[in-house]
């Protein structure tokens, strides 16, 4: 084994795979979790050494003084290799990319709003950019301390890492610190190297130190624990000051370092503590620090001859972060007040950075102060560092004086805290704020706040309750803002299915102090919904859809208006429109990469595609929205997303994946249960025993539904289709009259083709109307409604066997056989397969005619906008991707598809 690396071959092995799979053109990731001294930078420092020559490495460390900069680690980043910052190739970037990374690493002024997801998405395709050079390593040691903001934009790359030769390794503690959780990238490899076993500390220990003697051996071992910084530096302390007992590895350690620089003279360990108050390791601005407090430069030189940190490159570095908090922590507060003094004098230039020391430096209320992190608050907002933003303002609150003013503060570092995910630290502060004289819009802000983060746990009923006394508190003095906050109450009293909630929201709605236009407006956003569960259907639609069209007068910044209208124009049945609405939200989303809107968005416009029968774009939506969600973790658009995957299993036929997805929903635990998604999970399990043809299951489950109160939500048209056909084949028509009635009411009212079609399929399957069966198949194939059409065929094919047409049948079950086969709705295809021969003709499955039925759903989406002219820049852009994974889906499609080139795609039907 190579000297240094003892107990270890399974982490090595593992980077040198990615390392590996790099050079041959393939992204990966890997965090290693464990606690000081584990051998974690060591095992970086492996992975720079395995990278070898053509390699570009780039390399940053949490810093503990910077985690609340926004952005700090990602500056260091990418400052740490051989380009400085101002040399990357940041002009290669999509404009708003470009703009963005580089408002956040500090070579243009920041954008008024950045969302951080962009910024990850800039960091992704700049690491693609700098591949094209050789394959790129990125390695992150002490990532707990880093600042939220570059968290989430490594966390997102991390996650969409592909095929563009870069690896990504992070080195964290496990342990919590303060309110931040552990350290983890979900959908990464997590390996935590465990404490050396005993023969391989021994041998670690002899080749180190061969000459201890025998008890001086035995006791290190014990003392060691297995951790491998502990058997490489106990060994050159005075072992009668490390304190006996099993005490935590950490304390013994400290004790040791604290010892050792206590031979050290006074200027040195001053030039230590500036260092470790620093922490970036700015060589210049510790100089500059120094000359502040009035010590020489040899100062950092005795530091250094210390062999307690290194300086290189323009940085000074600590051998391991231990050192740097055993020194910080040993020192008093008046010299750590005096080091802080001097990093804010020596930091004129960087109001931000120097307002934190300042802070670390002073004692007690300072309004002056107070202003200034307010306005570093701010700056961190400007940048969508909501973190950064938050803990900023929760220092400025600290220092301030004035009650009322403190709550203000705190209220807002609540409401950042929130928009951040920082669930604890937000509820916390809230606490805090609770216990101080508050104002109105203080105690709104509040409100929604804790709204929003008992939305995200699932937590609907409360979330609506929250949201109501929120708006109550900005009735009088906004009355447009409490007229938002409403309307998410309204949503959120919609979700849980509790029409006295939304009723309740309707009356505080019509109390607002409104202009009488801006009023009717608003109102009749609520008004729809609600007259169609009083039985006027005609009056519900016509508000709903009087509400849709008021979508494209709303101003950009109305994106949870937009939601709610276009969600219901799903209710009622509305598709085509909806459809048009949820794309247009969507790209306007994608546009201005507000990734967080995104999962509902893509799940309102998946929703559409599939009542429209287009079950391959269904599947490209609803499974980008689901990845998306995931990624940020929104548990409610997770839910919502995998009813409607499990849906799209069903109309297929996919019996295990959507009997997985279904029961992951059921016992997923989080939160309210929603009759959205209880409705999705039921009919796709009820539409699944339909089609493998347990007639039986299927209508006892769809009449469950049905009989549900207060049922008229989403797709109900759709689902009662199901049921009257269910109980069709059940040779049970009794059983679908009254939903029958139901469509035909519904059709009536809604005026609509594909409503209309639904309603003479219904009648024509129980009357046995060939007529009807015409009439049905000729709007939904003039609507391009195929998956319906298909079924339509496959019912009336099957009727008219029995009535024994038999010519007449083998058309239309060929038809819904190749219609399916097309569609990949394989149960179904073999059902008219089956009937066809009943019909005296044999039909074996059609060899595959789409050329884009092999394609993954992000495939299509790529080779669609690639045939469409995008470049792989444009395409990364619009699907959250780096250009290298766009090119390697190209790659993979091209033989696919049967094409070598570009510009073969726009030749293609691609639909």
């Amino acid at each position: 084994m190579t000297k240094g690396w003892y107990g270890r071959a399974a982490e090595v092995a593992a980077i040198d795979a990615l390392l590996r799979g790099a050079e041959a053109g393939h992204s990966g990731a890997l965090a290693l979790i464990g606690d000081t001294g584990e051998g974690k930078t060591a095992l970086l420092d492996r992975a720079a050494a395995l990278a070898g020559p053509g390699w570009q490495i780039l390399r940053c460390a949490g810093a503990e003084c910077e985690s609340e900069l926004p952005f700090a680690g990602l500056q260091w980043l990418l400052t740490s290799g051989a380009r400085g910052c101002r040399d990357l190739p940041i002009g290669a970037l999509p404009p708003g990319q470009a703009a963005a990374l580089r408002g956040a690493i500090g070579l243009a002024p920041p954008p008024a709003a950045v969302d951080v997801f962009q910024i990850g998405l800039a960091l992704l395709s700049l690491l693609g950019e700098l591949s094209a050079a050789g394959p790129v390593l990125c390695l992150v040691d002490d990532a707990q301390w880093l600042d939220q903001a570059t968290t989430d934009t490594l966390r997102f790359t991390a996650r969409r890492l592909g095929s563009e030769g870069v690896v990504m390794v992070f080195a964290a503690r496990p342990e919590p610190f303060g309110a931040r959780p552990e350290f983890a990238v979900p959908g990464v490899r997590t390996i935590r190297p465990a404490p050396l076993d005993d023969e391989a500390a021994r041998r670690l220990l002899d080749d180190h130190w061969p000459e201890l003697e025998s008890e001086v051996r035995e006791r290190i071992l014990v003392e060691a624990s297995g951790n491998p910084l502990a058997l490489l530096e106990l060994p050159s302390m005075d072992p009668d000051v490390l304190r006996l007992g099993p005490l935590p590895l950490p304390d013994r350690l400290r004790a040791g370092f604290e010892h050792r620089t206590a031979s050290l003279s006074v200027p040195a360990r001053t030039a230590l503590l500036v260092v470790a108050a620093e922490e970036t390791g700015d060589l210049g601005l510790i100089l500059r620090a120094l000359g502040e407090i009035g010590l020489p430069e040899r100062a950092l030189v005795e530091a250094e001859a210390s062999g307690m940190v290194t300086v290189d490159d323009g940085r000074v570095r600590f051998r391991h972060p231990l050192q740097r908090a055993a020194l910080y922590h040993a020192a008093v507060f008046t010299d750590r007040r005096a080091v802080h003094t001097a990093l804010g004098a020596a930091l004129l230039d960087e109001p931000d950075r120097r307002v934190w020391h300042l802070a670390a430096a002073t004692t007690g209320s300072d309004e002056t102060l107070a202003a200034a992190l307010e306005t570093a608050a701010e700056h961190a907002c400007e940048q969508s560092g909501y973190c950064a933003a938050s803990a900023a303002m929760e220092r400025a609150a600290g220092f301030t004086p004035e009650p009322a003013r403190r709550g203000a503060r705190l209220a807002r570092a609540v409401e950042w805290a929130a928009q951040a995910g920082r669930a604890a630290t937000a509820l916390r502060l809230a606490r805090a704020a609770e216990a101080l004289p508050l104002s109105c819009e203080s105690r709104a802000r509040l409100g929604a706040a804790r709204a929003r983060i008992a939305f995200d746990d699932g937590a609907i009923g409360k979330a609506r309750e929250l949201l109501m006394a929120a708006a109550a508190e900005v009735a009088g003095p906004e009355p447009e803002r409490a007229a938002a906050i409403l309307l998410e109450a309204g949503r959120a009293a919609y979700r849980q299915g509790e029409l006295d909630g939304l009723r309740r929201v309707r009356e505080r709605m019509a109390g607002l102090p409104l202009p009488p236009e801006r009023s009717a407006t608003w109102l009749g956003v609520l008004d729809g919904p609600l007259r169609l569960h009083a039985g006027d259907l005609v009056g519900g639609i016509a508000g709903i859809r009087a509400s849709m069209a008021s979508i494209r007068t709303l101003d950009a910044d109305s994106l949870s208006v937009r939601l709610v209208l276009a969600g219901q124009g799903l209710i009622i049945g509305d598709v085509a429109d909806a459809r048009d609405h949820a794309f247009e939200l969507v790209e306007a989303i994608r546009e201005r990469c507000m990734i967080g809107w995104f999962p509902a968005a893509a799940v309102f416009l998946g929703n559409a595609e599939l009542l429209l029968g287009r079950l391959r774009e269904a599947d490209a939506a609803l499974t980008e929205g689901l990845r998306i969600a995931r990624d940020i973790d929104q548990s409610s658009r997770i839910a919502h997303a995998e009813g409607l995957l499990a849906l799209l299993a069903a109309m297929r036929g996919d019996e295990r994946e959507c009997r997985d997805l279904a029961e992951r929903g059921r016992h997923s635990g989080r939160g309210d249960t929603t009759f959205t998604d209880v409705t999705h999970r039921e009919w796709a399990l009820g539409l699944l025993d339909l089609g493998q043809g347990r007639n039986e299951a299927a209508l006892d489950r769809l009449e469950a539904l049905y009989q549900t109160p207060d049922r008229l939500r989403g797709n109900w048209v759709h689902l009662l289709r199901d049921l009257v056909e269910a109980a069709v084949r059940l040779r049970q028509p009794e059983r679908a009259a009254a939903a029958m009635a139901e469509i035909e009411r519904w059709a009536d009212a809604l005026g609509s083709p594909f409503a209309e079609a639904i309603a003479l399929r219904g009648r024509a399957a129980l009357d046995g109307d060939g007529d009807a069966y015409e009439n049905a198949l000729k709007l939904q194939a003039a609507e391009g409604i195929w998956y319906d059409h298909a079924r339509t065929a496959l019912l009336y094919g099957e009727w008219l066997r029995r009535e024994r047409r038999r010519a007449d049948a083998r058309v239309h079950l060929r038809r819904a056989a190749e219609t399916f086969d097309r569609l990949g709705a394989a149960v179904w295809a073999e059902r008219a397969r089956v009937e066809l021969r009943a019909a005296g003709e044999s039909l074996d499955p059609a060899p595959v005619t789409d050329l884009t039925a092999g394609l993954t759903p992000q495939e299509l989406q790529v080779v669609r906008l690639a045939a469409a002219g995008a470049t792989n820049k444009e395409i990364a852009a619009r699907l959250f991707l780096s250009p290298k994974t766009v090119g390697h889906h190209l790659y993979r499609a091209f033989p696919k598809l049967g094409v070598t080139s570009r510009m073969e795609l726009a030749r293609l039907n691609l639909e």
